[in-house]
């Protein structure tokens, strides 16, 4: 049973129900992070237990008295700055009880739950794109309905923007196994501002001017997604918007760092700062703190809207 137990990666407890005292084997005194001792009382395992899972998982197993049949509860504990979470069972009421002691198990099942919330990011990602790809489609098609003089030419003009947009979209998400090569920062811009533009309007609405600096591949997909948002928020909103707003993207460098400037100009009038709380500004923010060591800060000027993304120059080749 112990070779079973080992093999399982399960963690054994008792509860001493009357006088709220556990007895732990050693894999579950290691997955709380805890010294060995004969005894350890619940507000000791308490302390360890995430604050908002804390007066859950007391409910919980105060519960379990009362709860005939088998019971699970998954909860977060904290070790240092590690995250782990715990899946703790057993049977509840009577059934689980012998002489006043109540009989369950440990499980460490962070991997589980890591993969879940991956899988909640990315259904909520693909929502988000799916929902801006929309949006953009919509924006292109005004756009480019407002430059053309007939049917077959502005056909023409919107398949070549939206083939265009996907080569884009493929460097915001590179396809799995395909290893990429560093890029040219004007270059990525470029391409992914491409669709956006109108040379037919006047010579060239979208602008870039950034030195002459290579970008990794994991570099290249986060700012892929920053300026993919980016665009699209123009595009629905701002500069992009209009026949007449321009973009102009420059960039400087300044010791061990390198700041992108975006500055929109001849869209519709801001009034004010807009709700930066959505899906798309959170996963940006979230990106460029992770990936690039960076931030990016917002003007809100009446003229149009002035970006400014500080990140660190070791990182633009990773």
């Amino acid at each position: 049973m112990r070779l079973a137990i080992d093999a399982a990666s399960v963690a054994l407890w008792s509860w001493q129900v009357e006088t709220d005292r556990f007895t732990m084997d050693e894999r579950a005194f290691g997955l709380w992070g805890l010294a060995w001792a004969d005894k350890v009382a619940f507000e000791e395992l308490s302390a360890h237990i995430h604050p908002a899972d804390r007066d859950r998982v007391r409910a919980a197993f105060t519960a379990t008295r009362s709860v005939t049949g088998a019971y699970e509860i998954d909860f977060r504990i904290l070790l240092g700055d590690e995250v782990r979470w715990i899946s703790a069972r057993g049977q509840g009421a009577d059934e689980g009880i012998l002489d006043g002691v109540m009989f369950g198990i440990f499980l460490d099942v962070t991997g589980r739950k890591q993969a879940e919330e991956g899988h909640e990011l990315l259904a909520g990602e693909m929502s988000h794109r799916v929902k801006n790809l929309l949006a953009i489609a919509t924006g292109l098609t005004r756009i480019t309905s407002q430059s053309t003089n007939s049917i077959a030419e502005m056909a023409e003009a919107l398949t070549q923007r939206l083939t265009a947009l996907g080569r884009a979209h493929d460097l915001v998400r590179p396809l799995p196994g395909h290893e990429g090569k560093a890029a040219l920062l004007g270059d990525l811009f470029s391409v992914l501002l491409a669709p956006y533009d109108d040379p037919g309007a006047f010579a060239g609405r979208i602008r870039v001017a950034v030195p002459r600096m290579g970008v990794g591949e994991r570099t290249a997909t986060t700012l892929a997604l920053v300026i993919h948002e980016m665009a699209t928020n123009s595009v629905k909103h701002g500069a992009l918007s209009t026949g007449t707003g321009v973009l102009d993207v420059s960039s400087t460098t300044d010791g061990s760092d390198v700041s992108v400037v975006w500055a929109e100009t001849g869209g519709p009038a801001i009034s004010g700062p807009p709700d930066m709380l959505g899906f798309g500004s959170k996963l940006i923010s979230r990106s460029i703190a992770h990936d690039l060591g960076g931030v990016l800060s917002y003007d809100w000027q009446e003229t149009g809207l002035v970006a400014t993304l500080r990140m660190r120059r070791d990182r633009l080749a990773a």
